[in-house]
């Protein structure tokens, strides 16, 4: 990884000459050249911002979607990545986001900024990626990374990424108590809402403790998570339905060159997640209390593009990335984990309230047929609604929550991660993805590194360990 220089896009106007003293003072210095201490702090949010959108949304987003069942590579590039025929090119976008993108800028910001809610805003931003990157690619350069003094940083192991990721949402989070919110149009998620920062921050402790299996910490960081939808951290595309300019980051590559490549619904070819919405298919879960006909519509994707795409991916939908829903359905599994049925009841029905007023729909799709009731604990035990095959009380619980959080979760990398994560230890629990080779293994375990950090850092690996290598926390 080598120097990372900045790039900001400025108007500026033309320095003029202050002294006279000597006409040959400064005579090599270039009056337009901009240093990153002449812009303002918060001028770098913004672009930091767009960059971990891209990080989470992006396109190894969507291969762990493929590696989990939710999508189909029907064609070219992303056919062949569906194969498992996946390259090192692949990362190089994300990687870019990563290191110049979020870290490097949210670390000067930190660093420099006198507005402690600038400060504690780059430090959830910076722990935000760190995490998720943890996640997709294992060990991962961190704390030498960003450093223009160091062109090759060292790995780090993706344990102590984890670590440093929640202890620097732990430092956003009391930099944040300390702060007043006040309006800050370049932040694009929250608008320079502290409680909705802080509370985010929780959710992601939450989640990064999910991941590690240490689920009594998921379960207290879940509980000062993100109490309402309201308090969602989402991508929202800033241009109309009828303009260019930023829109959902699928529909913007199905209205591209990859039209045809990828989707979950193709000439009678479905996703594993459209199966399971389907009442019409064996793996379906609609019940008596759950009707999921405008969920389906919603989640389906013609690979082809085009305005029948009105749903999850329409070209001003709004993308989720840390959400109310995830929240409480890591409380269901945490509670129930630690202790029975009833503990994480509560949070499930959470859910399906929610689910029950059609906040997670649009315009498109609200008018069409969805239900979701309250469960109780009977419909858990054996014989019950939720447990034909007369398994234990609490694991029936426990897969109707998994399952929740696999269709909830669509468009994130919650799917991905819990495959992994619950594959060897929790299978009675995971879902059975359907993968491009069937329910056998290899499965995809990792994202690979980017060629730009294998081909420029002396201390990466000589060649990226492959998809099917289990990282740390899933071994």
């Amino acid at each position: 990884m080598k120097k990372l220089i900045f790039k900001s896009i400025l108007i500026v106007g033309i320095l003029t000459a202050s002294s006279c003293e000597s006409i040959v003072e400064d005579i090599n210095a270039n009056p337009n050249d901009i240093l990153t201490t002449d812009v303002e702090d918060r001028l770098f949010l913004t672009g930091s911002l767009l960059a971990n959108i891209q990080l989470q949304l992006g396109h190894l987003n969507r291969i762990g979607q493929m590696y989990s069942g939710q999508l189909i590579g029907f064609s070219s590039l992303y056919s062949n990545i569906y194969g498992f025929n996946l390259s090192t090119a692949e990362a190089n976008s994300e990687w870019n986001a990563l290191y110049v993108g979020v870290m490097t800028n949210m670390r000067k910001v930190a660093a420099n900024a006198s507005n402690p809610l600038l400060v504690g805003i780059a430090q959830i931003v910076e722990a935000h990626a760190a995490g998720t990157a943890a996640s997709i690619w294992g060990d991962i350069p961190y704390t030498e990374a960003a450093n223009p003094e160091i062109s090759d940083p060292v790995f780090d192991g993706q344990l102590s990424v984890y670590s440093a990721a929640i202890n620097l949402l732990d430092q956003g989070i009391s930099t944040l108590q300390g702060a007043s919110s006040s309006s800050l149009s370049e932040d694009i998620y929250f608008n320079g809402d502290k409680d909705k920062w802080i509370a985010a921050a929780y959710t992601l402790k939450a989640r990064f403790s999910l991941h590690q299996k240490d689920y009594a910490a998921a379960a207290s960081a879940a509980a000062n998570g993100i109490r309402s939808a309201d308090g969602d951290m989402r991508f929202y595309p800033k241009a109309s339905a009828n303009t260019s300019g930023d829109k959902n980051l699928f529909f913007t590559i199905l209205e591209g060159s990859r039209a045809g490549d990828i989707g979950n619904s193709n000439a009678g070819v479905d996703s594993y997640l459209v199966q399971m919405l389907d009442s019409s298919t064996d793996l379906s879960r609609n019940n008596a209390k759950t009707d999921e006909t405008a969920r389906l519509g919603y989640y389906r994707i013609d690979s082809s593009g085009g305005s029948v795409n009105d749903g999850v991916i329409a070209g001003t939908e709004p993308q989720n990335m840390v959400t109310y829903f995830e929240n409480e359905l890591i409380l269901a599994e945490t509670k129930a984990r630690a202790g029975s049925v009833g503990d994480g009841l509560p949070h499930l029905n959470n859910v399906r309230a929610w689910l029950n007023s059609g906040g997670h729909l649009n315009d498109a799709h609200i008018g069409n047929p969805f239900k979701y009731e309250a469960y109780v604990a009977a419909d858990f035990e054996a014989g019950g609604m939720e447990n034909s095959d007369n398994v234990s009380a609490k694991t029936a619980f426990l897969r109707e929550v998994i399952q929740e959080r696999y269709v909830s979760g669509f468009g994130t990398h919650m799917a991905y991660n819990d495959a992994r994560r619950l594959r060897k230890s929790d299978s009675d629990y995971a879902v059975p993805f359907v993968l491009v080779n069937g329910p056998n293994p290899p499965y995809p375990e990792r994202m690979p590194y980017a060629t730009n950090e294998l081909n420029s850092n002396e201390n990466a690996p000589a060649e990226d360990p492959g998809i099917f290598t289990k990282t740390a926390v899933n071994q």
